[in-house]
């Protein structure tokens, strides 16, 4: 049955648990042919008892040391163990042909986070029966397919969730005509065998995915060493045709999401909801933008919290 809550921001504060160690361990395992980079995050300080277990994926065109690294480190700093990785055709996975690198595939990276559960499943630190799904931003909904129906996946939180549908992607790609242009980008792109353009660059720039400035282009945010800042135009028919919102009724697991009114495409959210017939809990946190939920301190640790409480149900003692 469904249970919707909406509280302010003031609700959830950090835990004290934030200021313990976290080890961390590089691995790599392997999808459809293809090794992918993961990191594995623990609590440094943890007896010999298995720990319950959050995948987390991030947002468009990240790679596994942004926002997604700030996640896991709070879910070790929590008790648990915490899984990133790096998608095919992204950061340290990129052994792919050019055509398909950078390329925004929600079939591929979804087909990526049920591997990863898969590989999880495997280490020896992991309860196999607290294993969970934590998405940020756009791989909320590939993170929604990948564990609908899973039986290795307990609960699953989303974060700053961006859950798009046709009105909504037209609302946002300058309606039906901008997103024909795109999918049109797409089919050259893809005749050439790949079209790689920059993803961020400073507002106004052209030729660039996103010329907004902000998280990605500030290298003491998002414009890290490590993230590759690129975006192959053969993914724009792929990313614009995906349509996660309006599929609600294909999630089977308990589902907790933190998000902002001003932060992305609320409605998304609104509409996944509406369409939910699990339990369901959301939080509403006041001012907060899509890029702070990447990486400002108070407001990742807010949204971790809920998420920690998420997932400690059902946990014996």
């Amino acid at each position: 049955m469904k249970k919707l809550s909406v509280t302010a921001a003031a609700a959830l504060m950090a835990s004290t648990a934030a200021i313990a160690q976290v080890e961390t361990r590089t691995v790599t395992f392997e999808n459809e042919g293809a090794i992918l980079s993961g990191t594995l995050y623990l609590p440094e300080e943890r007896n010999d008892a298995l720990l319950p277990t959050v995948v987390v994926t991030g947002a468009w065109t990240s790679v596994q040391e942004q926002m997604p690294a700030n996640y896991a480190r709070e879910m070790a700093e929590r008790g648990f163990a915490a899984f990133t990785f790096d998608f095919r055709g992204w950061g340290k996975s990129g052994d792919l042909p050019n055509s398909l690198r950078f390329v925004e595939s929600p079939e591929a990276k979804t087909s990526d986070i049920k591997a990863a559960f898969e590989f999880v499943a495997t280490l020896p630190e992991v309860d196999v029966d607290h294993i969970n799904g934590l998405g940020i931003c756009a791989s909320a909904g590939y993170m929604v397919d990948a564990v609908s129906g899973n039986p290795l996946v307990q609960r699953l939180g989303l974060v700053a969730p961006w859950l798009q549908n046709k009105e909504i992607v037209e609302a946002v790609y300058c309606g039906a005509q901008g997103v024909a242009g795109l999918i049109e980008v797409s089919h050259v792109a893809e005749a050439k065998g790949g079209e790689i353009i920059p993803a961020a660059g400073p507002e106004g720039a052209e030729g660039v995915l996103m010329p907004i400035g902000g998280y990605y282009y500030e290298a003491d945010r998002g414009a890290i060493p490590e993230y590759d800042d690129k975006w192959n135009n053969a993914g724009w028919e792929g990313w614009l045709t995906y349509h996660p919102a309006d599929n609600p009724e294909r999630l089977d697991k308990p589902l907790s999401i933190v998000h902002s009114e001003s932060a992305a495409i609320p409605q998304g959210v609104q509409t996944f909801l509406a369409g939910f017939a699990g339990d369901a809990t959301a939080q509403w946190l006041e001012d907060v933008t899509q890029f702070d939920f990447y990486d400002n301190p108070e407001d990742v640790a807010r949204a971790a919290e809920t998420m920690a409480e998420h997932f400690r149900i059902g946990l014996d003692g």
